[in-house]
């Protein structure tokens, strides 16, 4: 009987570099980057260590990786310089499952001199999981 379960997937087959990481992003990850038409995207491969009780992808995880998906857009946007979450709004809109390729992509709404207003989703397949925005502080800003 041939085996129906389909390939895991690729990301780098699919096009995606893996990051670099250290810290807390190292033991998570880790994660991957593509550039899709002047900006960034990031994934995560949803691991049997990324899931809580319920089976699914734990919610913390997935508000990690927004939080990670959008520090990094809004770290590029403050040209590089340090930067820390000071807010992070987050609505989880549909389940991450063990083998999803999980997506994160960001806008920046507003840059000031000392904060930067963000927003982005992070997808599967498409389809919504989560949806975040949040206020980052520049450091060094006063």
């Amino acid at each position: 009987m041939p085996d129906d379960t389909p390939a895991p997937f690729d990301p780098r087959a699919a096009g995606w570099k893996p990051m670099r990481a250290e810290g807390y992003p190292a033991l998570i990850g880790p994660f991957w980057a593509r550039r899709e038409e002047g900006r960034w995207a990031y994934g995560f491969l949803a691991e049997a260590r990324h899931r809580n009780d319920g089976g699914v992808v734990h919610g913390g995880m997935l508000m990690s990786f927004a939080d990670d998906v959008l520090g990094i857009t809004v770290w590029e946007a403050a040209g590089r310089r340090p930067c820390t979450t000071v807010q992070l709004n987050t609505h989880f809109i549909a389940p991450a499952r063990l083998g999803d390729f999980v997506e994160g992509r960001a806008e920046v709404l507003r840059v000031t001199r000392s904060v930067v207003f963000v927003r982005g989703v992070l997808t599967i397949g498409g389809r919504t999981a989560v949806a975040a925005d949040g206020v980052w502080k520049i450091l060094g800003t006063g």
